[in-house]
């Protein structure tokens, strides 16, 4: 049975009730209907005989997830922006870490824990009374020997590129992935 996860937002559920409560009326307050948050991900996986291989997308901000030929999955996934590109190719997964932190960024918050820089790196400069916060990457699955990898975050508009190099995927299918690849699994990184 597939897994799929999206959620309901509340703005929805107003709009909704809010139909509901004028349907006898002539017109609705409603210009621009609202719909569910987009599908993330689903997850199909048999557990049954082949390896786990992996084939992420970059156009389509997109991975599909097999087990010997057989397709178990699909997700978005958020790739790296501007000045921060993935680099396409065929890699293997040389290290499996549950609980990583960034080496290379993060971001500075005060003591009350509100951001005052979203995009730090361990060198820039903290305001008195702040501190650097490295950005957690759990479930963190190692591609290259410079710091690249698939782990699970936050893809805020599926379908585009949003790290810093990284491939982020949907947080609830992240320990899934995990508990199913190994050391020396292929990922394939194709336009």
């Amino acid at each position: 049975m597939a897994t799929r996860y999206f959620s309901v937002p509340l703005r929805l559920l107003v709009a909704i009730a809010g139909t509901a409560l004028v349907s006898c009326g002539t017109t609705s307050p409603l210009k621009n209907p609202l719909r569910a948050e987009q599908v993330l991900y689903e997850w199909y996986d048999d557990g049954g005989p082949g390896e786990v291989n992996i084939n992420i997308n970059l156009t389509e901000q997109r991975a599909t997830y097999f087990r010997g030929k057989r397709e178990i999955g699909w997700s978005f996934v958020a790739t790296g922006k501007e000045n921060h590109n993935t680099a396409p190719g065929k890699f293997k997964i040389t290290e499996k870490i549950e609980d990583k932190h960034s080496n290379s960024y993060g971001w500075i918050e005060d003591d009350a824990g509100n951001v005052t820089n979203g995009d730090a790196k361990p060198s820039t400069p903290v305001p008195p009374g702040e501190h650097y916060v490295a950005a957690p990457m759990p479930y963190w699955m190692r591609l290259t020997s410079y710091g690249v990898g698939m782990h699970a975050g936050i893809i805020p508009r599926p379908g585009e590129p949003a790290s810093h190099g990284c491939i982020r995927l949907p947080k609830p299918l992240a320990p899934q992935l995990f508990a199913v690849t190994k050391v020396g699994t292929p990922v394939t990184i194709i336009y």
